[in-house]
């Protein structure tokens, strides 16, 4: 909202010495945020004079273009007092009319320096301008033409253009839609600068004339959508009337642009007060004015232009030709007021704000009345701002109002609110006494009465967003100052700190980190595209998503259920910009919905029971906690101290196992099969017989589908399972001083048994000497014979209380060889 100091200053009386930017902090210590002050003038320097063209000689050029040699008085403004000569390429002016003259030796906006210069064959001494060339517009079309009272050649312009008037431009809350009008900012000026006697001038505080019988007939079929509509009629209209300079400039300093004396009135009036309003061109309408819903089916063609297939939610406007309006929102062509307009019907309405909103967002309207509506506006000065609007077009415009006044409907009235009196004190921790309570909120125009502790405030018209105890305390806080609310420190309570739950994901964080992953986030939205690109089955749970209401990719509508979609777009990116290898993991929620039914909804009045709690919780989706980690490329570099290596699919796992030990967790891998991961190279994770997640190497298809290296490895678990497996105390290792024993076996086996069922046997015979088993070396090859594999383990024995014999670690290999050759049919070579 942009607001002229000058404008702000015909409502409310501040002390002479304010500044604006005084004025701009006051605001915005009351709510209105400042975005920016804007000084026109202060862009420009050197002379700026009105001036009047004495001739003006149109000069047709080579290029195809015409000139208009120009003699023009600006009094003694340029030290001779004789006429001064100027080229001007603009059309829009005439002998005898008054123009703004800038003179050699000025500076304007862009650091445009005028001089005297020959060009076109003549001297120019100076430049006739144009709005755009001041600054004060974008639209460059034509030159400023002042009114023929403007002023006399040589007064400086600077006043006649209103150029010393500041502009300030607020950032207005959506809760603060009486701000969207010069009336509600000067309210709040006057509630800023109360203490030092500003008094405040209601522009809509005006004697309007009652309503008849013989005014414009209206019938209102849906009340509840629109309440009021008051409609008057202007005949004797003068389209060709321009629309005067002054009004022309605010409405330029307010941001929009003048188009028409018809639509400029409405719009000024829009700004003066906050009430929107529409003119129809009377001539056009065809029997009395309804309002009512939109039937399926039916279509408008709105003012600009566009044909809108109408929804039966949506508040319309019509006669007897059909509609002629999405009301509140935009008017449509068939009562456009045009060129040829000379009986005006105004339209002053007060609409139902929340059909406002779903009527523009369902159409992408986005109109100043739309704005405005949508955030709800004072009911209460329709008949002013109809009046108001009548009163310029008869002065501006040569009209004659008809006497008729029609008045459908009435007004809503707000309802009062209960409240503690000390309840802003308590709520803000600010000494608010009871008194100024009161005084604060009769200052932003509440009627209040008091009942010993309690108050009852009933909210001004133009303030729909005061509608609970809450909203009050805000209007006494910001009053008093939120500068001024006390800054304390909560005290923690001892022995607090991280919880358990806390702890294991920081711990995982480390050791993921340790292992050279790099943590991302991204986002927890799925489309069928990705996981089609993962190979993810059709019968796959993981197909079956949350799908959200209001998603912001239509090509991801549902909530993830596996973390791999993100993590793998991340890595195929910094990939692409260059990255040799990435190894990225990320911790996050996913969604299984439990599909029963809809959510119930409670209202707000009182708390919710325990059982419709639990009715509430019982539809939620089960949202457990994933892990996931994507290596891709290169992952050991290489250097002088010898070859590099690209990732594998035992680095998934090898990561998985890491993190297992790090937890104190005993890990279980097994041969599984599962998308995306390739069947050959993908390892189930268990712990306690329960599965966890898998890991291994990705599927081939799924690498080239999203853009990773081939033999980009993955894993991804539930990690809310993994931590709840972590035991309450981890015990501390052993050791011994006792000399370590060392024993390798190789063993035979099928190619189709996993080299973790054969570690698992080895381990389960070997028995308590055991300190540590690594397989070191697979072999296959004609020496082995075709089906089968030669695995090589490295086995370490130690006692705590004695050194081993030959015996003792030969007993303990034996026996592990036994139960390998038991359990995976494994034969020592």
């Amino acid at each position: 909202m942009k607001a002229p100091v000058s404008w702000i200053k015909d409502y409310v009386a501040l002390p002479g010495d304010v500044t604006t930017e005084q004025l701009a902090a006051r605001l915005t210590a009351l709510g209105l945020k400042l975005e920016a002050i804007e000084s026109p003038g202060d862009q420009i320097t050197g002379p700026l004079v009105v001036g009047r063209v004495l001739t003006r000689e149109p000069e047709p050029q080579k290029n195809g273009k015409t000139i208009n040699w120009c003699t023009v008085d600006v009094g003694d403004a340029n030290g001779t007092g004789e006429p001064q000569g100027i080229v001007c390429g603009a059309h829009n002016f005439d002998a005898g009319d008054l123009v703004v003259v800038v003179l050699p030796g000025a500076v304007l906006p862009g650091g445009f320096a005028i001089s005297a210069r020959k060009t076109y064959g003549h001297v120019s001494a100076g430049m006739i301008c144009s709005a755009a060339e001041l600054g004060l517009s974008a639209d460059g079309e034509g030159i400023i033409v002042l009114p023929p009272d403007a002023g006399r050649p040589g007064d400086d312009a600077f006043e006649v253009l209103g150029l010393h008037d500041d502009v300030i431009e607020f950032e207005i809350n959506p809760d603060r839609a009486y701000a969207l009008s010069l009336r509600g900012v000067a309210r709040e000026a006057a509630l800023a600068y109360r203490e030092e006697g500003a008094t405040f001038t209601d522009p809509a505080a005006r004697a309007t004339p009652p309503a008849d019988a013989d005014g414009y007939p209206v019938v209102i079929d849906d009340p509840e959508g629109c309440p009021l509509f008051v409609a008057r009629l202007v005949e004797g209209f003068d389209p060709s009337a321009p629309t005067p300079d002054w009004m022309a400039r605010r409405l330029v300093q307010a941001g929009m642009r003048p188009i028409s004396l018809a639509v400029d009135v409405t719009n000024y009036v829009m700004l003066e007060i906050g009430r929107p309003i529409h003119a129809y061109d009377a001539d056009k309408l065809t029997g009395p004015i309804g309002v009512r819903r939109a039937r399926a089916g039916e279509r408008l063609t709105t003012l600009d232009g566009t044909d809108r297939a109408l929804s039966p939610e949506d508040l319309v406007v019509t006669d007897d030709s059909g509609i002629i309006g999405l009301g509140g929102v935009m008017g449509g062509e068939p009562t456009e007021i045009s060129g040829t307009t000379t009986r005006v019907l105004v339209e002053s309405a007060h609409w139902d704000a929340t059909s406002m909103f779903r009527t523009g967002k369902r159409h992408k309207i986005g109109s100043e009345a739309g704005k405005r509506n949508e955030r709800g506006v004072d009911p209460t000065v329709c008949e002013a701002a109809a009046d108001r609007v009548v009163e310029l077009l008869v002065t501006h415009g040569g009209g004659v109002a008809v006497p008729g006044v029609t008045v459908a409907g009435s007004a809503p009235q707000p309802r009062p609110i209960e409240m503690a009196v000390d309840l802003p004190a308590r709520i803000s921790g600010m000494p608010v006494p009871d008194e100024t309570t009161v005084a604060h909120l009769e200052a932003v125009g509440c009627a209040v009465s008091t009942a010993g502790d309690t108050l009852a405030a009933t909210p001004p018209p133009w303030r729909p967003d005061l509608n609970d105890p809450y909203d009050l305390v805000e209007e006494v806080a910001r009053i008093v100052g939120y500068d001024q609310v006390p800054s304390v420190l909560p005290t923690p309570g001892a022995g607090r700190g991280l919880t358990r739950s806390q702890q294991l994901r920081r711990r995982v964080g480390r050791t993921l980190a340790g292992a050279g992953c790099v943590e991302v986030i991204s986002f927890p939205f799925v489309g069928e595209a990705a996981l089609d690109q993962l190979g993810v089955p059709a019968d796959d749970p993981r197909r079956h998503t949350v799908r959200l209401a209001n998603p912001l990719s239509s090509e991801e509508p549902g909530y993830t259920t596996t973390l791999l979609p993100g993590l793998v777009k991340a890595a195929s990116r910094n990939l692409g910009r260059g990255a040799p290898g990435v190894a990225l993991f990320e911790t996050g929620t996913v969604a299984f919905p439990v599909d029963r039914g809809p959510a119930p909804i409670f209202g707000v009045e009182t708390r919710p029971s325990a059982d419709d709690l639990a009715a509430l919780l019982d539809t939620l989706p089960r949202q457990p906690l994933h892990l996931a980690v994507v290596l891709a490329g290169e992952r050991e570099r290489a250097g002088w101290w010898g070859a590099g290596r690209d990732t594998a699919w035992s680095d998934a796992v090898g990561v998985a196992r890491r993190l297992a030990t790090e937890l104190g967790v005993d890990l279980e891998v097994r041969a599984a099969a599962l998308a995306p991961w390739h069947p050959g190279r993908c390892a189930e994770l268990l712990v306690g017989g329960s599965s966890l997640g898998h890991a291994g190497e990705l599927h081939p298809n799924a690498c080239r589908a999203t853009g990773l290296p081939p033999r980009s490895a993955a894993l991804e678990l539930d990690l809310d399972a993994l931590l709840a497996a972590v035991p309450d105390a981890v015990a501390g290792p052993d050791f011994s001083s006792y000399p370590l024993a060392k024993e390798d076996v190789a063993l035979l086996v099928d190619t189709s048994v996993s080299v973790a069922e054969v570690e698992t046997a080895l381990r389960a015979g070997a028995g308590d000497l055991l300190e540590s088993i690594r397989l070191f070396d697979v072999y296959t090859g004609e020496q082995v014979g075709e089906g089968r594999k030669s695995l090589a383990f490295a086995l370490r024995f130690r006692a705590s209380d004695r050194t081993l014999t030959e015996e003792d670690t030969s007993a303990a290999r034996d026996a592990a060889v036994a139960a390998a050759r038991e359990r995976c049919g494994a034969v020592q070579r």
